[in-house]
């Protein structure tokens, strides 16, 4: 942490707190309450100061509570990154080179579940917002990731939340890339395999209109399952693990050298081994 002071003219300037990342760059991350004067002040001096070490990039995490300093950040040559909802991060580039900085996360991940019962039945939802409200559509049931939440335990919840079918994450049947689907951001939408553990439906009733077991030859059927839509390769993905032992990518745990935060790898496990 930087919180040394230095000489500006005949007073005692106070740098921002700060650590050194990996990459060359600075992270300021600001909690106590400051006047926005104050505030450019010790920007001022730390920038200066950061510029004769060779620093890179500038990160600056605002809390919410101090929002009132953005604009003199931004007066500075500072520009939004990103932000949470309760914290804002502004990021500037010191060297007259091309920034190096990453971008804000460019996808949102989501998931499809796909839950056979014995009898060769699809579990489907109607959805009661979105593009399919009103529809009359039988869709599988889907969701969003959370953050910090993998693959296999965001489609257990969504299963679970919007059906009321326990359920067991087997593996990931295909992934589908989008672009532009959410305020310009990407979309990586993952189809997964589940095992049933219950069969009673319990609809969320907030989101879901209406949920139900259907034959598979039915839901491949249906009107709107066009060729080579989403729908109808869920579909053909189904058939061809029923009918053909189709594999798709289960997770394997991961080790790192940098850090013991568990992570998996998605593969085909049948073929590997």
């Amino acid at each position: 942490m930087d919180e040394m002071t230095i000489k500006d003219g005949v007073e005692n300037v106070q740098l921002l707190p700060a650590i050194y990342d990996d990459y060359g760059g600075v992270v300021v991350e600001l909690t106590e309450h400051m006047d926005p004067t104050v505030f450019l002040t010790r920007l001022k001096t730390s920038m200066s100061q950061w510029t004769l070490q060779g620093k890179k990039g500038v990160w600056i995490k605002l809390p919410i509570h101090l929002v009132n300093l953005v604009e003199t950040a931004v007066k500075e040559g500072f520009r939004y990154h990103h932000a949470e909802p309760d914290y804002l991060m502004l990021i500037n580039w010191i060297p007259e080179t091309t920034s190096t900085i990453p971008a804000n996360a460019s996808h949102r991940v989501g998931v499809g579940a796909v839950v056979l019962n014995d009898k060769r039945e699809i579990l489907l939802v109607q959805e009661k917002n979105g593009r399919w409200r009103g529809a009359n559509a039988w869709k599988i049931p889907t969701g969003i990731v959370e953050m910090g939440e993998d693959i296999s335990e965001g489609v257990i919840r969504e299963v679970k939340e919007e059906t009321g079918i326990d359920t067991e994450f087997v593996e990931v049947l295909a992934f589908r890339q989008w672009h532009k689907v959410f305020f310009g951001k990407s979309d990586l939408f993952f189809v997964c395999m589940m095992r049933r553990l219950s069969s009673d439906i319990k609809i969320q009733e907030l989101e879901i209109e209406a949920a139900q077991w259907m034959p598979l030859e039915e839901y491949a059927a249906l009107p709107y399952v066009e060729k080579e839509s989403l729908m109808w390769y869920t579909s053909e993905l189904c058939k061809a693990k029923v009918d053909k032992g189709y594999s798709g990518f289960s997770p394997q745990p991961v080790t790192s050298f940098f850090s013991d935060k568990p992570s998996h790898i998605y593969l085909n496990t049948r073929d590997l081994n």
